[in-house]
């Protein structure tokens, strides 16, 4: 089981996305718990400000200290190494494998940031971890901060139907996943490959392999620079696939 606190001045942001699919199921079995705390709540002045001029000027509007400190010390923690994450497009790089680490924490708190960025003494002072999902800008920290309770959600044992699909899925292995098929085998003239009809496991799995491996050479060479490839599959790279 896995407990998410996220602390935002949107928490409506997250109420349909979490309340749908696979999370909605985690939620009621009790896999995951996700408690949304409304820094808003926690500002000292009649307008429930959260944001403010910055220091020497420039545009925009920055989210204040003392909001965010008091809404966190509202938090309980569940142990002393507890990730506090900022999310911020300054962050590390999320990925399958952070996500894979941070499923292993039974706590994770989220600060979704907003406007032109967050007092940096939140930064110094109130957070261990800042995790951005890419190279671009985003309104606010909400909708990152749901990509990754999705992402480390389905990776908590007992959320997938499928124990095996978190293993297999992209990223996970360090390749991009195989292609899938389902009925009918025929549509338009457009089949289903032809090993995949033939109940030779053996066979349908060195064809997965082979098509992931094919996939992510065409697709993401630069994932292929950390994989330690197996004989048979240099042997496919040599041959060029064909």
């Amino acid at each position: 089981m896995i407990r998410f606190d996220i602390l935002t001045v949107f928490p409506e942001m997250f109420v349909s996305p979490c309340g749908c699919s696979l999370l909605k199921k985690a939620v009621d079995r009790g896999l995951v718990a996700i408690h949304l705390h409304d820094i808003r709540g926690h500002a000292d002045d009649k307008h429930h400000m959260t944001d403010d001029a910055p220091y020497g000027g420039g545009g925009g509007m920055v989210m204040k200290v003392e909001p965010i400190d008091r809404c966190l010390q509202s938090v309980p923690l569940n142990g002393a190494d507890v990730p506090i994450v900022l999310m911020t497009p300054q962050g590390e790089r999320f990925s399958q494998k952070m996500a894979e680490e941070l499923a292993g924490h039974p706590q994770l708190i989220l600060i979704c940031g907003h406007y032109e960025g967050v007092d940096e003494r939140v930064r110094k002072h109130l957070v261990n971890r800042e995790i951005s999902i890419g190279d671009y800008v985003l309104t606010g920290g909400e909708l990152s901060a749901m990509v990754i309770v999705d992402a480390v959600s389905r990776l908590v044992p007992g959320v997938l139907g499928n124990s095996e699909s978190a293993s297999l899925d992209s990223f996970s292995m360090g390749l991009l996943e195989y292609p899938h098929y389902t009925r009918p085998a025929e549509h338009r003239g457009w089949e289903v490959p032809e090993v995949l009809l033939s109940g030779n496991h053996r066979e349908i799995e060195a064809w997965r392999r082979r098509e992931s491996l094919l996939r992510t050479w065409k697709r993401r060479p630069d994932l292929l620079r950390e994989r330690v490839l197996t004989a048979e599959e240099k042997r496919w790279m040599a041959e060029g696939f064909e």
